[in-house]
């Protein structure tokens, strides 16, 4: 053996250990438990884990650093904008003008806090929202088991393992019932390994080491109790630097539109800019106001909060989601969710209420209803399946609350009902070995002992164990099985009526069985039909896909007849849907070999039944390679490869495995199939509010541009100067802006079809209006300009100073112009938002502040200015909005 721990520990028992364990799969389970100083039936003390944790710190992979504050704000540095900002301001110091290089600098520093400030919250909210779902792990503590994060796992604790969970620290097997694991993440082997506790030779390969366990890797089948070898960065996993968080992150769908929208934007701003100035001086006009004339016009052009509204969007919807109970993982999965076009979901517990009850029961030739079950408690078969269901159930009682799956709870309650102590006849019967149920076979077995005799309890679905019976029981005594046919007919009657059946089977040995023969040769027993209702929230929330344009798909391992009376029961199928749309899973053995016909048929089923994992994730894979973006509802391990695949994988946080949170994007922490609406409404909402918030910052912009450009070339007095400009970005811009992007949005928006994930920001229709709004503001601008020049005038200072104004109110009035056409103006999403409501004030206050303030106005030029002055303004400002109206109402705008 390959020792390097001490036999003795000096001081205290606490861990002491400089090194870590050698070899640990060539160590006995005994040798190992005396080298970590663990008593296997009682774990570490608080003392031991205090000291070890201090020693080996937290089990996490190692982590890229959180940023900190002041990196976050020296970062909003390092932008295009700032640099051009930077370089005006340069300019105006190398000039003498020390105020409107003062200015510039504000503005800088403005910008960088406004981004810095939304970072950090955004951040911060992800990272509060991600601790919320962190992977946890059972384990052995002062001889108590209890449940707590698997960041506090250390070096020799005991953790206790059963299907679903995710392996979470290096750990070596101790004990074992039917255990198996699968390590693709390791080995890209994606079969399962069966695990064992014995001790293997030194040399054997990592791939070899059935004794052992490695973090991240996922428990498929049985139950463990296994000892911590190594935690965080010591682990396999944590010494494959790929598999780190280090890795550079990738830019979201989002942020990627984003920065074509803007490089194309800079690019087209930065050639008017050049043709502004080139014109400027030509005309005869200063040519150092016009070099900074046309760098401010090129940073007016470009929506340099494109990113930060888009974050902190995004991140307010998490929040907002988080409140009922939706946890978004990631969050670039928000806004995925408002493109989601099909949504596959189990049935139990999902558009069921997961609260089984027994309803109905065969035995032998008798059939009748669970409630008169009473009446036959002499019959030997009624007997066994009562015995079956009290041994072959895995439910627990916990603060007297039965926990566990939900059939095998509704077992319980019914041999309780029949006058039996399932507690007694397990401790009657011991339980020494266990075959877990597998969707693969859908059926699990247990084998128990009284005094000389083997007794075998089986029970799954009636296909799966009419194969493996030979024998019925009946009141006569065992006797040939040749009936199995009418058992299905039976069956599917009972299904029809929306009952899940489960069969029952046996077998009485006087030797052990061998593993591999414990489901042969068995003797049926009979069958029990199970009721589970529908939610009664589920109806509405499919009509409400329907008319959202989104398909729900059940996906679910149940008889086709007992799927289909629920998917006509919710409205997921009509009661007359013919009956290509309910699919068995033995007709998808290949999907990608399915003829074309075949392949649009599942196109339009609705319900997909007795299906097992690998067609699940078939399933996700067929419908993308259709051009949908899927989204899949799981809470099993045989879920997790659909839920990682799948465009948005969504698990259930009550019931879900820690396997299926772990690959999900979204978690609902109620179980509630409902709340996948308000996650989808809330991504479409989000990318509604990107996209008024990106209309209207250009289509102001645009209006910035073109009143300067057609000043210019007509020889007009100049309607904006630099600073001006640069104020405009600032105020009337950013703060209705961010207060767009904000939105509660459109009450209506889950009735039109989801959005083609290829759908760039802005269509052409969206193009549209952005030009025309900002033609309507240019237009009034000009006006203003041409009738305080020509008609009234007034000194080139006066009539900037009202063109000024001019285009602040018209800005300010262009967030009324972004519903749709087809919505009222005075009642619609922006009207009802407070948040526009306060940026309109905040903005008209700021301007009122800077009127009276003599540093900011002189650095912006500004003058005093008479009633009639403002009469103009005013009269200019809503002729802009009043324009935008007629022509949407013309239809030329949305």
């Amino acid at each position: 053996m390959k020792n390097v721990f001490p036999k003795t520990l000096p001081g205290n028992s606490c861990f002491t250990l400089k090194v870590m364990l050698k070899d640990p799969h060539a160590l006995s389970s005994k040798e190992i438990l005396s080298e970590l100083k663990v008593d296997p039936g009682k774990g570490l003390t608080a003392a031991e884990v205090s000291a070890r944790f201090k020693k080996h710190g937290a089990n996490r992979l190692k982590e890229s650093k959180s940023k900190n504050i002041g990196l976050i704000f020296l970062e909003q540095f390092l932008d295009p904008i700032i640099y051009i900002l930077a370089a005006a301001m340069a300019l105006a110091y190398f000039f003498g003008e020390w105020l409107e290089g003062t200015a510039v600098l504000i503005v800088i520093l403005i910008t960088a806090l406004i981004g810095f400030f939304m970072e950090w919250q955004a951040i911060r909210s992800v990272e509060a929202l991600q601790k919320m779902v962190e992977t946890l792990a059972n384990v052995l503590r002062d001889g108590k088991e209890e449940q707590i994060k698997a960041t506090g796992l250390v070096p020799g604790d005991i953790v206790i393992l059963e299907s679903g969970d995710v392996i979470p620290a290096d750990c070596r097997m101790l004990e074992t019932e039917s255990f198996a694991v699968k390590e693709a993440i390791l080995t890209g082997e994606s079969n399962q390994i069966e695990k064992n506790a014995e001790a293997l030779p030194d040399k054997v390969p990592l791939a070899n080491r059935k004794n052992m366990l490695y973090k991240g890797t996922i428990a498929v089948r049985g139950k463990a109790k296994a000892i911590v070898i190594s935690t965080g960065i010591k682990t396999e996993i944590g010494r494959i630097g790929e598999l780190t968080s280090s890795a550079k992150k990738e830019s979201t769908p989002l942020e990627k539109k984003l920065k074509r929208l803007s490089r194309w934007l800079i690019w087209l701003t930065l050639v008017l800019a050049i043709l502004i100035v080139v014109t400027g001086y030509f005309q005869g006009k200063d040519l150092m106001l016009m070099i900074k004339t046309g760098i401010a016009l090129a940073v007016a052009a470009i929506p340099e909060g494109l990113p930060i509204v888009a974050t902190i969007a995004l991140a307010r919807g998490m929040l907002r989601l988080s409140k009922k109970n939706v946890v978004i993982k990631k969050l670039e999965a928000v806004q995925t969710l408002g493109e989601t076009g099909i949504i596959c979901t189990d049935k139990t517990g999902t558009l069921t209420e997961n609260k089984m009850s027994v309803h109905h029961l065969m035995l032998g030739t008798l059939d009748f209803p669970a409630t008169e079950a009473s009446n036959f408690k002499s019959d030997p078969a009624f007997e066994k399946l009562v015995l079956i269901g009290s041994l072959c159930n895995n439910s627990k009682l916990k603060d007297d609350k039965f926990t566990g799956d939900a059939v095998e709870i509704a077992l319980v309650e019914f041999v309780a009902e029949m006058g039996s102590d399932y507690k007694e006849l397990q401790q009657k019967y011991p339980k020494i070995q266990e075959v877990p149920f597998d969707a693969e076979i859908k059926k699990m077995a247990t084998l128990h002992t009284l005094e000389n005799q083997h007794l075998t309890c089986v029970k799954g679905a009636l296909e799966a164990l009419l194969g493996s019976c030979d024998l019925i029981l009946t009141k006569d005594g065992p006797k040939d099985f040749v009936d199995k046919d009418e058992w299905q007919k039976q069956a599917k009657l009972i299904a029809a009526e929306g009952m899940r059946v489960l069969a029952f089977a046996f077998k009485q040995t006087g030797t052990k069985p061998a593993y591999e023969d414990l489901m042969k040769n068995l003797t049926f027993v009979g069958i029990l039909g199970f009721l589970d209702p529908p939610r009664k929230d589920i109806k509405q929330a499919i009509e409400t896909y329907k008319n959202a344009g989104i398909r729900v798909v059940m996906v679910t391992g149940d008889h086709p007849d007992t799927a289909r009376k629920i998917g006509e029961e919710i409205g997921l199928i009509a009661e007359d849907a013919p009956d290509e749309m309910v699919v068995h899973g033995a007709d998808l053995e290949e999907i990608g070999s399915l003829t074309e016909d075949k392949q649009r048929t599942l196109m339009q089923a609705g319900i997909f039944a007795r299906m097992v994992p690998g067609q699940k994730l078939d399933l996700v894979k067929f419908y993308q390679k259709n051009k949908a973006i899927v989204g899949m509802l799981g809470d099993g391990v045989n879920d997790a490869p659909a839920l990682k695949k799948a465009d948005i994988g969504i698990a259930m946080g009550i019931r879900g495995t820690e396997a299926a949170k772990e690959v999900a994007d979204v978690i609902l922490m109620d179980d509630k199939f409902t709340s996948t609406e308000l996650a989808i409404r809330q991504g479409r909402t989000i990318f509604e509010n990107i996209r008024q918030f990106v209309i209207f910052l250009l289509s102001c912009n645009l209006a910035e541009i073109i009143s300067v450009a057609l000043a210019s070339l007509s020889n007009l007095p100049m309607p904006l100067l630099p600073l001006q400009i640069l104020f405009l970005n600032l105020v009337t811009d950013v703060f209705p802006a961010l207060a767009l992007g904000v939105g509660k949005g459109d009450p209506n928006i889950m009735k039109d079809p989801p959005r083609d994930p290829q759908e760039p920001i802005l269509t052409k229709k969206h193009w549209t209006a952005t030009v025309l709004y900002g033609l309507s503001i240019t237009a009034a601008v000009i006006g203003a300009v041409a009738y305080t020049h020509f008609k009234m005038g007034l000194s080139a200072i006066v009539v900037n100073n009202i063109a000024f104004y001019t285009l602040i109110l018209g800005q300010l009035l262009n967030v009324f112009n972004l519903p749709g056409r087809k919505i009222s103006f005075l009642k619609n999403e922006v009207t009802s938002n407070p948040w526009v409501w306060g940026a309109l004030i905040f903005s008209v206050l700021t301007m009122v502040l800077v009127y009276h303030i003599p540093l900011m106005a002189e650095a912006l030029s500004l003058v005093p200015l008479s009633t009639n002055h403002f009469v103009v303004i005013i009269v200019f400002g809503f002729a802009s909005l009043a324009l935008s109206q007629i022509l949407k109402h013309l239809k030329l705008a949305n």
